[in-house]
């Protein structure tokens, strides 16, 4: 049984492949796996009144309307209701508002605490629905080895090389073609 989708079948699910986005503590992989991921900052924002800015390479303006909001620096970003041209170090946080991998493969995010989320993915595996913390994705974590629908979910997964004994605690399947995946013998 795959439990209860408190997403009503149209939250964390690929569209396009019907496939449900796969949810994993990062405690499962391999001490490395966070090496690929790429810190993520938002969108530049203004340090005097808030509002996104943009690019000065991007948009068209005339710099003589603007002043620089402070003297030293690169004016690489420009806030039109100031009337600014700012350096990008003051218009991101400090620290990071989340973590993405993105790849010719994968893409994956960071979610809750201490999960990682995969929206994209050459793989799947059959899991079990999450709890309500992220309706309609499919919970890696407790997906079983020897699970084959109907006991589960499809669901996007890491490959047998995302963890430390080269060995993905469920079966792996391949998206191109439906077929299994066996871990490399070492």
């Amino acid at each position: 049984m795959a439990n209860i989708d408190y997403g009503l079948g149209t939250t964390n699910i690929d569209t396009t492949t019907g496939i449900r986005y796969g949810v994993i503590s990062q405690h499962s992989l391999a001490e490395w796996f966070f090496d690929e991921f790429e810190a993520q900052y938002g969108e530049p924002h203004c340090p005097e009144c808030g509002e996104v800015v943009g690019y000065v390479s991007d948009i068209d303006y005339n710099d003589t309307d603007y002043t620089k909001y402070r003297q030293h620096g690169c004016d690489d970003l420009v806030c039109h209701t100031c009337k600014h041209t700012i350096d990008s170090a003051y218009c991101f946080p400090d620290e990071p508002i989340g973590h993405e991998l993105k790849d010719e493969e994968y893409h994956a995010i960071d979610c809750l605490d201490s999960d990682v989320m995969i929206l994209r993915s050459p793989y799947y595996t059959y899991a079990p629905f999450c709890s309500p913390c992220v309706p309609g994705a499919g919970n890696l974590d407790d997906a079983m080895p020897d699970w084959c629908e109907p006991h589960g979910v499809k669901t996007y997964c890491f490959g047998h090389d995302y963890f430390e004994d080269h060995k993905a605690p469920y079966k792996v399947f391949r998206v191109a073609d439906d077929t299994e995946v066996l871990p490399c013998a070492e």
